[in-house]
């Protein structure tokens, strides 16, 4: 290793542990979670923590999950490719023992919507409610440039404080262009970042744009930094950096975008380690402790 790639590597370590949701194709097993104590290298735990029971295809694709204030994970996922009008809902205190699963049907107001893919969960600290962010397509709705009828996205939400009642879907996002994978930061005080990917041909790729209020309007879209057939970015903020992972699934890998302004960005896809068959979800923070609970659970 060079002492430059060292440096690098370095600058990233911080004394928290995170989780990485993930899963494997052809998603029909389930649940599976990545561990790091730096946000560079990560480990796969080999092993299904929740078997997808939501959905008529019983899948479980984008895993998305956040640790609310009450200390609840709360986990949203892709149910179906096509056909579903809703995504999976489960919780649990402890990532071991999980609540039943439900398919939470948010766009059944649209009915011609032929899929709702990648929810995205974020907890709005200010307004003390979850956002869930996901892309739908809803047939002749918006121009479509190159994409076909059934395959041009736009962003869709609903906001919840209980999880048992849902604020009817809106509009998150029409950027004027075909978008999915959509995860929201924040930076600070009315200070937030869409990252997305661009789903037009031939783009494909990574891009993010600002705002004031995590639900938008967002603006200012900086140019797409990643190679084209890029997907399922997440981002996490790891001492002074962030990194912004992402599915390279045309070269079949995983790669790692650094930032400190989400203006210019560095690949350092050879910096970061990622186990074999991950497919994207999101990353969050944990105690050392949970994690430590977590894999003594399963004999680690």
């Amino acid at each position: 290793m060079t002492f430059l790639m060292a440096l690098s590597i370095t600058s990233c370590t911080t004394k928290s542990a995170y989780l990485f949701t993930s899963f494997h194709e052809p998603a029909n097993e389930g649940l599976r979670m990545l561990y790091s104590y730096d946000a560079c290298h990560w480990t796969d735990m080999n092993h299904i923590f929740l078997k997808p029971e939501a959905g008529n295809p019983k899948i479980m694709r984008d895993p998305s999950m956040v640790q609310g204030p009450d200390g609840t994970f709360r986990l949203v996922w892709t149910t179906g490719w096509k056909g579903e009008q809703g995504f999976g809902y489960a919780s649990s205190k402890d990532l071991v023992n999980w609540s039943p699963q439900q398919h939470i049907n948010i766009m059944t107001t649209e009915p011609t919507t032929v899929n709702v893919w990648a929810p995205e969960i974020f907890y709005d600290d200010e307004a003390k409610q979850y956002i869930i962010v996901w892309a739908s397509t809803v047939p002749f709705r918006f121009p479509k440039g190159q994409e076909d009828e059934n395959n041009n996205h736009r962003l869709y939400y609903t906001t919840t404080t209980d999880f048992k009642t849902f604020a009817p879907a809106k509009l998150f996002l029409d950027p004027g262009f075909s978008v999915i994978d959509a995860q929201i930061l924040k930076r600070g005080h009315e200070d937030y970042v869409l990252v997305m990917k661009d789903n037009t041909r031939p783009n494909r790729n990574i891009l993010v744009a600002f705002g004031t209020n995590p639900l938008g309007p967002y603006s200012n879209y900086s140019k797409r930094f990643t190679e084209p057939f890029s997907e399922g970015p997440n981002a996490v903020k790891a001492g002074k950096n962030w990194l912004i992972y992402y599915d390279s699934y045309r070269l079949k890998k995983y790669g790692a975008m650094q930032t400190t302004d989400f203006k210019t960005f560095k690949d350092v896809s050879n910096q970061v380690i990622i186990p074999e068959g991950h497919k994207h979800g999101t990353i969050l923070k944990v105690s050392r402790k949970t994690l430590d609970q977590l894999r003594k659970s399963i004999g680690q």
